[in-house]
């Protein structure tokens, strides 16, 4: 594994690279799953770049009947990896449920408790270093909901409490539950193409100390994230100062946006997180930042 110590970020009481693993296109995708091979072929080769975070969700599953499928391929990866390296944080979420009639949520005390010891039991640990709230239940206050993490984290089964595609006020409400250090991290998507919804969570988030993790940084899987560098060309033209990929360029640019994100990158192939994790090296000058902040911000 390559050393990045002088790189890491705050999680909450952990400590982490730069880029995380998204190891969500494991298990879902548009278009043809990677085989088991190759995924965990890229979880390794996430490692072996210095990646210590991977995202995984138990809703992760390529159908209803296979719910805590990335989950336990995560599992698999760090068996086969030799164990789990001691600086590894894997980071997973609960509330959306699944089944042959669709796609709902569940935030209720009984239902979370439920799914996260079954977590435990897919990633095969005795706790969850990270455990998001993965989208919020309406039907009940978001208050309350954070409460049962509160609770979860008390008895010992969460390390860390997250949140993940909450707006400001749903932050600031975590924040009053929890109380100062008590919410780890929010995971919104944030993105060149996405931002104006929730470029105010990243800088609220800066604001208190708490870790933005945006998931799709570079547009998602439905192809935004190869044409990143032909729909906005400020990204391209700096890729090609530096003879990098527009990838780079732009989760080097998310990171500069504060020591508070921790970008998560998708990948189902070793070549694609391999050039993610090569983002966190890759020195851009002010003025190459601002450019690329002002066409894409503006």
């Amino acid at each position: 594994m390559v050393e990045c110590m002088t790189k890491q970020r705050a999680l909450g009481q952990f400590h982490v690279s730069p880029i995380g693993l998204g190891a969500m296109p494991a298990s879902m995708s548009r278009g043809e799953l990677p085989s088991e091979e190759q995924a965990i072929a890229t979880i390794h080769a996430a490692l072996d770049a210095g990646v210590t975070l991977i995202d995984t969700a138990d809703i992760y599953a390529p159908s209803w009947d296979q719910m805590g499928h990335n989950e336990k391929l995560v599992a698999k990866a760090l068996k086969a990896y030799g164990g789990r390296p001691d600086d590894v944080v894997i980071a997973t979420k609960g509330g959306i449920v699944h089944g042959p009639e669709g796609i709902g949520r569940d935030g209720s005390p009984e239902y979370l408790r439920k799914a996260v010891q079954q977590s435990m039991d897919d990633l095969e640990v005795d706790v969850v270093d990270l455990y998001y709230w993965h989208r919020p239940d309406r039907h009940r206050l978001y208050s309350d909901v954070i409460g049962t993490f509160a609770d979860l984290k008390k008895e010992g089964l969460i390390k860390e409490i997250g949140i993940s595609n909450a707006n400001v006020e749903e932050i600031e409400v975590a924040i009053e539950v929890l109380g100062d250090g008590g919410l780890a991290a929010v995971q919104n998507e944030f993105s060149p193409k996405f931002h104006h919804t929730s470029k105010p969570e990243l800088d609220l988030c800066g604001e208190n100390g708490i870790a933005f993790l945006p998931w799709s940084p570079l547009g998602g899987t439905g192809g935004d994230a190869k044409r990143v560098g032909e729909t906005y060309p400020a990204l391209a033209e700096v890729a090609s100062n530096h003879d990098v990929s527009p990838q780079q360029v732009t989760l080097a640019w998310e990171l500069s946006l504060g020591d508070h994100v921790i970008p998560i990158p998708g990948a189902s192939r070793p070549e694609s997180i391999r050039d993610s994790a090569l983002a966190w090296d890759l020195q851009l000058s002010r003025a190459e930042l601002d450019a690329i902040s002002k066409a894409i911000l503006s």
